[in-house]
């Protein structure tokens, strides 16, 4: 992705925050480039003082990139439901982090997941949770914790991703925010 793209989702990011803050509809995308239509699986997360304030995103490409950017970022902004919804006042404080996803790959081996790298998306029943590739490095986990954490995200038993009938994708994700846009 382009320096000029990913401004231009980071842009368009705080846009749909601000607006959804503010009660108003999300903005429109103009003059957006040509790759950002294409469909794309995409989280935003807002930190604000640097700790998380907010992290919704889609795991498949349901849409064009540039309308999961808008979609999610409002929503990690009003809706996410651990924290409350941002003020206004919040607004000069927030930092905006974007990551765009790989298409997800099932595997069978957890040796196969690098841990800075990948990140995980575990399911058993109806149970689903996903750590992105960050989280790991943020936090200094190694693969058994990486594991361990994304089945505690899943609400199941922490080991839960040692039994057969859980499945575990990975996948990348290019990561960029507004203080470091080259990720």
């Amino acid at each position: 992705m382009t320096k000029e793209e990913k401004e231009y989702l980071l842009k368009i990011a705080r846009q749909s925050i601000e607006l959804a803050v503010k009660g108003n509809q999300p903005p429109q995308p103009v003059d957006c480039p040509e790759n950002l239509l294409h469909p794309s699986g995409a989280f935003v997360t807002i930190h604000k003082f640097g700790d998380l304030r907010g992290c919704i995103g889609f795991v498949e490409a349901v849409k064009p990139l540039v309308e999961t950017i808008i979609e999610t970022a409002a929503h990690a902004a009003i809706n996410d439901p651990r924290f409350l919804p941002l003020s206004d006042e919040d607004l000069e404080d927030i930092e905006i982090e974007i990551s765009v996803l790989s298409p997800l790959k099932q595997i069978k081996d957890v040796n196969e997941i690098q841990v800075g790298e990948h990140g995980i998306f575990m399911e058993e029943g109806f149970n689903r949770g996903l750590l992105l590739p960050q989280v790991a490095t943020e936090y200094s986990w190694d693969r058994e914790t990486f594991l361990n954490q994304t089945a505690r995200k899943a609400r199941l038993p922490i080991n839960a991703w040692k039994k057969n009938t859980t499945k575990i994708w990975i996948f990348t994700a290019e990561i960029f925010n507004e203080v470091n846009i080259n990720g």
